[in-house]
């Protein structure tokens, strides 16, 4: 059996970095006790900054036992999970950055669940924006990864079926994508 690999901090990684040291503490002086939780924890990258950032309710959840264990041992709370399948609670910020490429079959299979959302891409994305009106508090948020090389067709019906406000709050434009980073509410 192959082992898999724990997803290694890149471009993406990077960009929803910056959007919580922009937003969470602007989001802090608002409600110091804020509940954050991470899905699909990875290396840890983004509870590190939360943690600097002074968060204390800090949770996550990965798929990969691997990625489990290596935040453990950093000291986060956190615990193996398919999206929010094991999550209990409502939390007043979500992030995810999501498995978003469609499958390619000579990616290796141990890389895969950290980069493959699917045939087409979107469909872990689906899967999540389907559950995570149930785990966010009334003045709740997410902030959500998504790739130009992602179908958003789906996602934005989702994202509407789910009544859901979206709107995009950083971006950058690489040579092979586009990131995006959508910050998603539940509207009033």
């Amino acid at each position: 059996m192959q082992e898999t690999s724990i997803y290694i901090p890149s471009e993406d990684s990077f960009l929803l970095s910056k959007v919580l040291e922009e937003k969470l503490l602007l989001l802090l002086k608002k409600n110091p006790k804020l509940k954050f939780l991470e899905i699909g924890v990875g290396s840890g990258v983004q509870l590190k900054t939360a943690k600097k950032l002074h968060v204390k309710n800090i949770f996550g959840v990965d798929i990969n036992p691997k990625a489990v264990n290596e935040c453990k041992k950093l000291g986060f709370d956190v615990i193996k999970s398919d999206l929010l399948s094991n999550v209990k609670g409502k939390y007043d910020l979500i992030i995810f950055n999501p498995p978003y490429l469609p499958i390619y079959n000579k990616e290796p299979k141990s890389s895969r669940i950290s980069t493959t959302g699917g045939k087409k891409g979107d469909e872990i994305i689906l899967r999540f924006l389907k559950k995570l009106k149930n785990h966010l508090t009334k003045n709740g948020k997410a902030f959500l990864v998504l790739s130009s090389l992602t179908p958003k067709s789906k996602i934005n019906l989702e994202l509407k079926k789910q009544n859901f406000k979206k709107k995009i709050v950083s971006k950058e434009n690489l040579f092979f994508e586009n990131l995006f980073v959508l910050e998603i509410k539940i509207s009033p």
